[in-house]
């Protein structure tokens, strides 16, 4: 019986695999590309193809794809078979170098934002060789980044590459002033926790809203929810158990490190977290677990849901991206260390991601910005739409004795010096955890809790990455002009702290007086796509962007629109689906019920038997019915008027104004229909059947 460490990383051409198909110079050669980023020489690049088929034909695959990111949100993929005919009839088995390194998928009718018109096809896809090659079927998936003819980025890997070549620039000017030396590369790591729920695929296909949208556009809740918090952590489920193992050792084939799982606070929600991972690794990683979720899911008859608001009055699904900076050499830059230098120089990036944070939280607060997780934010089981910083109790002491320039009293009471200022030295983390934190230190790594559960962390990273190497940069450029290093560092340090403790709140963040507190610090309440999104095109947004070289400007329009686009067409689909379920489903069931209470109440008035409560259901139900034809004919008077809009910021906010209210005066009289309705009327799964219905 094979254990979990003979099958990890089976189907994966990782660097086990390479140290043994490759021959040691090209081997040398392909990791120094990996590690520094070295250019990759094509004779390596045909070494290495070649020695990738022979891995990939043995573990029977058939063709191979280059396995990229569009602008979707999903991934894509074009497959190609690996054989090209030989003179005599038969085929050979052949794959190139250059077919590794570049591809030339169709690139019109991916979101372009205006980068590409249709007839403009031709686009490019590049290895990522940081990223490894694995096998999903038969086919040799190669990870890349996608581009337009121009040499526009058409997906979310390329702006990620490059936000990690930012903060490794800026990472690296601020070590060497620390005087090290050795350290080549300075890398970001992310392990993202993700959220799901698992719904019966029988019920599932009973339900429109499922099918067309992900989430349940109308449903009343059932006698129980997560009141009793039973479900948090309980006992799972054997049909919930027998997916996660599959589930589990499936991912494991393909190398990600997924490690644990559990029930979470709402029924049928789950959890699955991973091992940290290099960033670009990470996302593929995540983009990958996502896709594995739902094939797995179907093989059990059940459908996962990665929608981050899948069920009104139960708890959304969220993301949390733990976030982490290390060297080449294992140091990990956001812990605490043992000498003063050292906690020195974690001091000033800690620092250096607190400013950045601040300057730049509408950036983080729209990379997370979808329809999905408009619903999410703010509600109570997950951060406001308000960007802020949990540091903790020991932490914020820290901090106040720089700002007071005053010796910290901390558990071991000692001071380090860096010429005549003091420092404090302090133990490593040791305080609580604050979930209602949207971005929150927890020891050697942040934690951003504010992604959506369907959100490529993408997005997140090259926002969080390009603040932090902006933070370094002009930290970088001010001290390496000191006449006195340490004097200028503990004074930076200091002033940091003051200009940017207004983002920092230990306390909690469902309470409403946080909201009004972080209006009075200046502090921005996005409260939707519509509000986010367009920051982006912020002129120090865009400066900022620019000159790390993470976006140009037409990439930076191109990708406002896109998410707004995503986001008009998302609420659109919702609207449509929630006009024809009243059409077709509700109000036909509704009036059915009520004639066959008509009925009875006929029947028994003719033999003198008080009909009173077929009478009261009856009212009750006629004037819901009459809301429900009413609000069902102001909503698509509404989306005939959305449709008439060309503007996409004019139509998103339309869609915030106008749909989505009239979404929710529709669903009210709808949901108390079904509550008042007897069950077999009612033409769809009610709440209760889809949140207990997987046992």
């Amino acid at each position: 019986m094979s254990t979990v460490s003979d099958f990890f990383g089976s189907m994966v051409f990782d660097d086990r695999v390479m140290k043994a198909k490759l021959s040691e110079s090209v081997y040398k050669s392909l990791k120094k590309t990996i590690d520094e980023g070295a250019k990759l020489d094509i004779s390596v690049a045909n070494a290495v193809a070649e020695a990738m088929k022979e891995w990939a034909v043995s573990k029977g695959a058939t063709h191979y794809t280059h396995w990229f990111q569009p602008l979707t949100g999903i991934t894509a993929e074009k497959h190609d078979s690996f054989i090209s005919p030989a003179p005599d009839g038969r085929v050979l088995l052949e794959f190139s170098g250059k077919e590794l390194i570049k591809g030339e998928p169709d690139a019109s009718s991916f979101p372009s934002g205006g980068l590409r018109a249709t007839f403009e096809a031709r686009g490019y896809t590049a290895w990522d060789p940081t990223s490894f090659a694995f096998i999903k079927g038969k086919t040799l998936c190669i990870p890349t980044a996608f581009c337009s003819y121009g040499g526009e980025a058409l997906d979310k890997k390329t702006p990620l590459l490059r936000s990690m070549e930012a903060l490794n620039k800026q990472a690296l000017r601020i070590l060497r002033l620390f005087g090290n030396t050795d350290v080549k590369v300075v890398k970001t790591s992310v392990g993202p926790e993700q959220e799901y729920f698992l719904v019966d695929k029988e019920l599932y296909d009973q339900r429109p809203d499922l099918i067309y949208t992900g989430r349940t556009l109308f449903g009343s809740l059932p006698p129980k929810g997560q009141e009793l918090d039973d479900h948090y952590f309980g006992v799972i489920k054997p049909r919930v158990a027998a997916y996660m193992e599959e589930l589990n050792e499936e991912l494991w084939k393909l190398g990600v490190l997924a490690k644990t799982e559990h029930n979470e606070v709402a029924p049928a929600q789950h959890e699955l977290a991973p091992i940290y991972a290099t960033t670009n690794v990470a996302t593929d990683h995540n983009q990958l677990t996502m896709e594995i979720m739902q094939k797995v899911a179907a093989k059990h008859k059940l459908v996962c849901l990665l929608h981050e608001k899948p069920f009104a009055g139960v708890n959304g699904s969220g993301k949390h991206n733990n976030w982490s900076i290390s060297t080449d050499s294992g140091q990990n830059l956001l812990s605490p260390g043992e000498t003063p230098y050292e906690n020195a120089q974690f001091l000033l990036f800690l620092v250096a991601v607190i400013k950045a944070v601040d300057d730049y939280q509408d950036l983080l607060r729209l990379a997370v910005a979808t329809a999905g997780n408009d619903h999410r934010l703010g509600a109570n089981e997950a951060p406001p739409a308000v960007v802020s910083i949990f540091l903790g109790d020991e932490l914020q002491a820290v901090l106040d004795a720089i700002e007071a320039d005053t010796p910290y009293d901390g558990t071991e009471k000692t001071t380090m010096k860096l010429g005549v200022h003091v420092l404090p030295r302090f133990q490593r983390d040791n305080t609580d955890r604050n979930r209602t934190s949207p971005f929150a230190f927890t020891g050697n790594k942040f934690e951003f809790r504010m992604l959506g559960s369907s959100n490529s962390i993408a997005c997140t990273n090259i926002m969080l990455n390009s603040a932090v190497a902006e933070a370094l940069k002009q930290f970088a450029d001010e001290l390496e002009k000191a006449d006195n290093f340490d004097s200028a560092l503990h004074d930076m340090i200091r002033r940091t702290i003051k200009d940017h403790k207004r983002i920092i709140f230990n306390g909690n963040g469902y309470d409403d007086a946080w909201i009004a507190e972080a209006e009075k610090r200046g502090l921005e309440n996005l409260k939707t796509t519509p509000d986010a999104m367009p920051k982006l095109l912020d002129k120090k947004n865009v400066d900022m962007l620019m000159s790390h070289k993470v976006f140009s400007e037409t990439e930076i329009k191109a990708r406002c629109e896109i998410m707004l686009e995503n986001y008009v067409k998302t609420v659109n689909i919702e609207a449509l689906t929630m006009l024809d379920m009243s059409r077709k489903m509700i109000m036909p069931s509704v009036d059915e019920y009520i004639a066959d209470l008509s009925e009875t109440a006929y029947k028994k008035n003719s033999i003198g038997v008080s009909y009173a409560y077929e009478k009261k259901i009856i009212e009750k139900l006629s004037v819901l019915l009459e809301k429900i034809d009413a609000a069902t004919d102001e909503l698509g008077v509404a989306v005939a008027e959305y449709k008439k809009i060309e503007d996409v910021m004019e139509s998103s906010a339309f869609i915030r104004d106008e749909i989505l209210p009239k979404m929710e005066a529709l669903r009210a009289p709808a949901d108390e229909a079904e509550s008042l309705t007897a069950e077999k009327y009612w033409k769809y799964p009610t709440y209760g059947k889809l949140l207990f219905g997987v046992r």
